[in-house]
């Protein structure tokens, strides 16, 4: 016997044991049976207490009218059955809602504009700098120091530091005067990029890069790859083999710094720029080291050709452009 004989059976028994008996599987029977092949199924019956295309238009009207149209249906109907009004269940309400697209936030809401995504391009020290602040760990909890950075985003030159008590405008605002007095910067010659930080978008410091003709730029909320450059020195920092869980003072936490950028800026051979040092980049000494460094590998190469399978080395290129968030190829044409 097989599948074939179930209706016989089923009129003599029920649809479980004719299953069973012919050793069918009684959820694939009955699902096969719904299928498109056996036709459509049964109409599902209205509930008796749907309630009509009328009275859901009004419930709808109700919910739109401007005494309500900003309130949650719970809020609509509890002021409704506080008027001796009952017209549905705050489910049905939310229900009628979806149903006509209507059921997010039915209040008025603020809108932002969206925020334009920095793209900055150098191609040559002191054209964009880069600076953030950083907390390092006092000697107890609680306690910590504010640590501001600027960096060069073209030779990574740590152009200033400073360790503070605290963070506030008018401290970010002397020391970035210093370090554009320092550097030398012209009118109109330096982006300085940041966060959107308190110090950053302080009145004081927005003053002083209007008075010195420096273009400000900003990150996008919560985006932190909008300030790559001074994120990755952080981190060169903090995970530095010597950098302490927390500094017995403030001027332990300055010793330290000394110390750190002195040998980042002047032995720390940096990947993104071809292996020198930021000094080496930013003050122009680059390209002198990697012709030397060009005269020792092909002196290596002249003395054991097999050794490099005769193909002559050459030292790491030097970079020729740097960016926070890369451009279109309309942009870096321009900028060239």
């Amino acid at each position: 016997m097989t599948a074939e004989h179930l209706p016989a059976l089923e009129d003599v028994t029920s649809t479980k044991q004719a299953c069973e008996l012919l050793g069918a599987n009684r959820s694939t029977i009955l699902r096969r049976r719904r299928s498109p092949l056996h036709g459509p199924p049964a109409p599902r019956p209205e509930p008796p207490n749907k309630l009509t295309e009328p009275e859901r238009q009004h419930v709808l009207s109700v919910l739109r009218s401007p005494q309500y149209c900003d309130l949650a249906p719970a809020q609509v109907w509890a002021q409704l059955l506080d008027d001796g009004i009952y017209l549905c269940s705050i489910r049905t309400m939310y229900r009628l809602l979806a149903a006509v697209g209507e059921n997010r936030e039915r209040r008025r809401q603020r809108t932002h504009p969206a925020r334009k995504k920095p793209e900055l391009i150098a191609r040559a020290p002191n054209q964009v700098w880069s600076w953030d602040i950083t907390k390092l760990a006092g000697p107890v909890r609680g306690v910590y120091y504010e640590l501001f950075v600027i960096i060069d985003i073209y030779s990574r030159y740590v152009i200033a530091w400073c360790v503070a008590a605290a963070e506030t405008g008018e401290l970010a605002e002397a020391f970035i005067a210093d370090a554009l007095d320092r550097q030398g910067i012209d009118p109109d010659q330096l982006t300085l990029h940041a966060d959107r930080g308190s110090s950053m978008t302080s009145k004081p410091v927005a003053q002083l890069l209007v008075d010195l003709g420096v273009t400000r730029s900003h990150s996008r909320p919560s985006t932190s790859n909008d300030n790559p450059y001074s994120e990755a020195q952080f981190k060169t920092l903090k995970y530095c083999p010597a950098f302490p869980g927390r500094f017995g003072s403030i001027a332990d936490a300055r010793s330290f710094c000394e110390v750190f950028f002195d040998h980042y800026n002047h032995v720390h051979r940096h990947t993104g720029i071809g292996l020198h040092t930021p000094a080496s980049v930013h003050y122009g000494t680059a390209t002198e080291i990697r012709a030397a460094r060009t005269e020792t590998l092909t002196a290596a190469y002249n003395a054991n050709p097999a050794r490099f399978r005769h193909r002559p080395p050459t030292p790491p290129e030097l970079p020729t452009v740097a960016w926070i968030n890369e451009p279109n190829r309309e942009a870096l044409i321009q900028s060239a």
